[in-house]
């Protein structure tokens, strides 16, 4: 089979291909490398690509087909975000600091992953340590958004996010921390879901705020997010974290999201339209909660005043808890040392001022400050008591309401550079993502349309801890009945057909 016709397939549409021997797993794996060896020098989603593992890889997953043994992920090609832990491959997090460091044993996701015999086709850049909204601050260089070359994928995860929109992988896994899934998502027109916080294990995530962290799936669409989401959850011991709660299928879910929305109330708070949301980000928020209205939801205005502070709230917690998380980075144990020095303090100062970038350091001293002996009370602990206000608050909306939806990010891509020079401006970016932060809430961004400029936007649905099945019978039904498919009704040609589309 020609390697076009199988590039920018969904998870579903591969298992067909491998079950039915249409197409082997290694020819899969051939075509997503060769999508790669194509696009990847502008788009720039790969930290690394392990063209030989892959491979590896695929041969397995071709036995195991053979045998009668596949599972839903078998043979099928993934890029994981480069914070998550593959043994024998390189974890550099997009950070000079582990630019040359090599676990010796896998993330639990890349674990479970592999016993599906999934194949890894490489690392996603990201901003370095998952600080950032565009991956322009990756230590290697800034990935590019594949509807137009000249605008950030968004981030931290914009690795993952661009790889699945530019059709180099399948699907992505991604973590994240305030919006780093949903925005990166919303902004390259893919779908992307941040589990209830402890639903899937951070065993072998390279902590950014450990609090806040949740890795979740980027993929082409719901469904796909589905399967991924069946693979990667479950409790884990080796995660103090992880929540033991039973298995689920959340496929199931998706045959009650065909056609009726009948029974669900959905509410739409006032204050998620905030100032400065582009007039098409808002125009098309409004047209998705009309969608859910003549799909039998009941929709209606509710209030969450206090999540106006999560911003605040959460940047104090996440740079309190990135300053006591990178402490750690001393040169000493692992990963970059500048030992250039007269003594060992010294030392440590020169390879935390080389190894970690601006915006890291930024964080590391907000943070510090934030708990030094002083301004404990007075930032890091009223920050938590807010943070518990925000919980009650989305608690007490949920006893009205089966889900909450809005915009996932109140603009459309920016263009490379506009924010970088104003660090404020680019924290805005996350405003509407990370409350679920906050509150250990599930999310997902759906793709929504686009901008006149054919930019996608994306549509956010929130529900209360461990209702992903709400989230996703919400979004397959939002995704049936608008036509947005996670394709963007069609795949992007990668940068206004700048690069080859899928199939030439």
């Amino acid at each position: 089979m020609d390697a076009s016709t199988v590039v920018g397939l969904s998870i579903q549409e591969a298992r067909t291909l491998l079950d039915s021997r249409q197409v082997s797993a290694v020819e899969l794996a051939r075509a997503s490398l060769e999508r790669i060896a194509r696009v990847e020098d502008r788009v720039r989603a790969f930290v690394s690509v392990t063209e030989d593992l892959a491979l590896e890889q695929a041969h397995e997953a071709d036995r195991r087909i053979s045998e009668g043994r596949a599972a839903p992920l078998t043979g099928i090609p993934v890029q994981l975000k480069d914070n998550m832990a593959t043994r024998g491959v390189k974890t550099t997090c997009s950070s000079r600091m582990l630019e040359d460091f090599v676990p010796t044993y896998d993330a639990t996701v890349t674990r479970r992953l592999y016993d599906q015999d999934a194949v890894l086709l490489g690392k996603g850049n990201m901003d370095e340590f998952a600080m950032g909204s565009s991956t322009e601050n990756s230590a290697f260089f800034p990935t590019r958004n594949p509807w137009d070359l000249d605008r950030v994928p968004g981030g931290s995860s914009g690795g993952p996010a661009a790889a699945v929109a530019a059709s180099e992988a399948v699907f992505s896994l991604g973590s994240d921390t305030g919006g780093s899934i949903r925005q990166p998502a919303a902004l390259c027109g893919v779908v992307g879901l941040k589990p209830t916080y402890g639903l899937v294990s951070r065993y072998g995530l390279v902590a950014f705020a450990s609090s806040l962290d949740q890795i979740g799936p980027i993929t082409r669409d719901v469904t796909d997010c589905a399967i991924v989401l069946n693979a990667i959850a479950g409790n884990d011991s080796r995660d103090s974290t992880s929540l033991n709660v039973d298995a689920k299928d959340y496929t199931d879910a998706l045959a009650s999201g065909e056609g009726s929305l009948k029974g669900l109330r959905i509410g739409v708070p006032t204050e998620y339209f905030v100032e400065g949301m582009e007039p098409e980000v808002e125009e098309s928020t409004r047209r998705s909660i009309k969608l859910l209205e003549s799909l039998g939801a009941e929709v209606a205005e509710t209030s969450l005043p206090h999540t106006s502070f999560a911003l605040s709230v959460y940047y104090i917690l996440a740079p309190s808890e990135c300053s006591a998380n990178l402490a750690r980075y001393d040169g000493v144990k692992y990963g970059f040392s500048d030992g250039e020095a007269e003594s060992m303090w010294e030392a440590l100062e020169r390879t935390r001022g080389g190894g970690f970038g601006p915006e890291v350091k930024r964080r590391i001293m907000l943070g510090t400050y934030a708990l030094s002996s002083g301004y404990y009370d007075a930032f890091y602990l009223k920050a938590q008591k807010v943070r518990t206000i925000i919980r009650r608050e989305f608690e007490r909306a949920f006893e009205e309401f089966d889900a909450i939806v809005s915009a996932t990010s109140p603009t459309v891509a920016f263009a490379l550079g506009e924010k970088t020079a104003d660090p404020v401006r680019m924290y805005l970016s996350d405003v509407l993502t990370l409350p679920a932060n906050i509150a250990g809430l599930p999310g997902m961004s759906v793709p929504a349309g686009t901008s006149e400029d054919g930019l996608p936007i994306g549509f956010q649905i929130l529900a209360g801890p461990l209702k992903e099945e709400t989230i996703f019978r919400i979004a397959r039904a939002f995704e049936q009945a608008s036509g947005w498919d996670g394709r963007g009704q069609g795949l992007p040609t990668v940068g206004h057909g700048t690069l080859v589309s899928p199939s030439p």
